[in-house]
């Protein structure tokens, strides 16, 4: 940072860097704290800046800047810069000036006591600082409200001495170096004046996405919860009432069983149930035993060594990447692949494990999946969690398996009809990616090939799956309607573009980082309104 720059206010330096005006760059990283970076910026804070002549220095430039912009702060790495700019409105002549008036104070207080009983033993020094600092800040808050300022009442939290020197905080903390103190100035300054923005998990807690953590509910979600259990507690349960129930999201306590009942996987005989998972989960791994092995074989290496490649490409990467994820993984893909030797193993059916997975390890865990260590679950558990996931993949895939054999004319023909959808429901977008010569088949082939899980963050995906499951053929039907809503979703950016590059970079990089329950609710009741209202008509699109 120039010394220039430091003269100049922040926000002036640059209009770019108006704080508010900043947005986020898909697939960007903020730098790692630098230590000496972090240093330079506080002692540069501490540099006085010279003085104007004829100019009067404003002492409340910052502050006033900040109330007109508290809604755009954000805390990150370029908040010591700010901080450091911030130490400089303090104005030292007000600072000692209130001290030396405490200590004034504080010296008349302990004479009038003196006189009053001389026998008495002094008390503390602190009790009697702190004392004189209370009555003088009433008195003054009386007098003048100015000398009450944030900057002046965190100018001397500290107590101070008889003969002027600073001595232990109320706090007991110790006081360190001049750039110590500054620092601690500035953790505290940055508390009280910038505004916490939550941070999103990968999976977000449940008052959010409903997905995981367990903070208190709402009288709305308690209630939906009662609804489920009371359903699933049955001897058989109704399907059509748990599908009419899951389609607007599925608590998290009961997500594991409503899912495996909705694919199929369970039957709605409650006393059927635990036998067919029994001879499932032995089943399945009766396919490891006879299969795995031959994993490096000549004819089977090539598809494991493309799983291999894949899984690591995975997201979230801190649950893929434990070496336990990564070998069940493994597991359940090769023995999809020998089992369905029509389509094999094609790249996209690996996204397709990870919402069953990470729904399943919720049976045994409250934690959140991305802070859990997967390895220190019981091997049972392991071994169920496995088990259950193939078993609900497979189910899913058995409805989409055209999307994945030669050529995948599933996903041809999606695509195709998507086209034409969109050209039904917003012309001016068609006509827009026409002009521009941008092809669906450029960006909606991972839409379908992936089930949108790369333009999703997974707490979204796992919520879109809640309603796909609760719908007739929700992923191999309603999720071309759920494709042109999100389209649709983005017609102003994508109408802002004018050139084939620009409209590429959007479509394959859509800002969906932070979005949540509410705007997947949002595009699945859209979806829901395009498929109402073209389902069943002849002519908008050809099947």
């Amino acid at each position: 940072m120039s010394n220039d720059g430091n003269k100049k206010q922040f926000w002036k330096r640059n209009a770019a860097k108006v704080p508010g005006s900043i947005q986020h760059v898909y697939g960007a990283q903020h730098p790692p704290f630098d230590p000496l970076l972090h240093a330079n910026l506080i002692k540069a804070g501490q540099r006085p800046s010279p003085a104007t002549p004829g100019k009067p220095k404003k002492a409340t430039t910052f502050q006033e800047f900040e109330s007109i912009t508290s809604d755009a702060w954000d805390v990150g790495d370029d908040d010591d810069e700010l901080l450091a700019m911030a130490v400089q409105n303090l104005n030292i002549e007000v600072v000692m000036e209130t001290a030396n008036k405490v200590i004034e104070n504080h010296s008349k207080l302990q004479e009038r006591q003196k006189l009053d009983d001389p026998t008495e033993s002094p008390r503390r020094d602190d009790d009697a600082q702190e004392e004189a600092a209370d009555d003088y800040e009433e008195d003054e808050e009386d007098e003048d409200g100015d000398l009450t300022s944030p900057e002046v009442s965190f100018s001397f939290q500290g107590s101070i001495d008889i003969d002027g020197r600073l001595v232990k905080s109320h706090s007991e903390a110790p006081i360190g170096s001049p750039k110590e103190a500054a620092g601690e100035h500035a953790a505290l300054y940055r508390q009280r004046s910038l505004p916490h923005r939550p941070v999103i998990p990968l999976v977000a807690r449940m008052a959010d996405q409903n997905t995981s953590g367990t903070p208190a509910m709402t009288e709305r979600e308690a209630s939906r919860l009662d609804k489920f259990k009371q359903l699933l507690a049955g001897p058989n349960t109704d399907l059509e009432e748990l599908r009419k129930l899951s389609w607007s999201g599925i608590p998290r306590q009961v997500r594991p069983i409503t899912w495996k009942l909705l694919s199929g996987y369970l039957p709605a005989n409650a006393e059927r149930r635990e036998n067919v998972l029994q001879r499932k989960r032995q089943e399945y791994f009766g396919f490891i035993q006879q299969y795995y092995d031959s994993r490096n074989d000549e004819h089977h290496q090539d598809t494991y060594r493309q799983i291999q490649i894949d899984i690591p490409r995975m997201s979230p990467e801190s649950l893929v990447l434990q070496p336990k994820v990564t070998e069940i993984f493994e597991r359940i893909l090769f023995i999809w692949a020998i089992r369905h030797p029509a389509s094999g193993y094609v790249q996209g059916i690996n996204d397709l494990v990870t919402p069953f997975f990470v729904v399943y390890v919720f049976e045994y865990i409250e934690e959140e999946v991305e802070n859990f260590d997967v390895s220190s679950l019981q091997e049972e558990a392991l071994r169920n969690i496995e088990a259950d996931s193939f078993w609900c993949m497979s189910k899913l895939l058995d409805g989409i398996q055209d999307n994945y054999t030669f050529a995948q004319p599933g996903i041809q023909r999606k695509v195709k009809a998507l086209e034409e959808l969109v050209s039904r429901i917003d012309e001016s977008v068609h006509h827009h990616m026409q002009h521009y010569e941008v092809e669906y088949l450029q960006f909606a082939f991972r839409w379908m090939n992936n089930l949108l899980m790369r333009e999703l963050p997974l707490r979204c995906t796992i919520r879109l799956w809640d309603t796909y499951q609760a719908e007739p053929e929700g992923f191999s039907h309603f999720h071309l309607y759920v494709c042109a809503a999100f389209l649709v979703r983005w017609r102003k950016e994508i109408l802002e573009e004018r050139d084939f590059q620009g409209l590429m970079i959007l479509l394959q990089n859509l800002p969906t980082m932070h979005w949540g329950n509410e705007e997947v609710s949002v595009l699945l009741a859209e979806a829901y309104r395009l498929k109402f209202a073209f389902a069943d008509a002849p002519n908008h699109y050809k099947r």
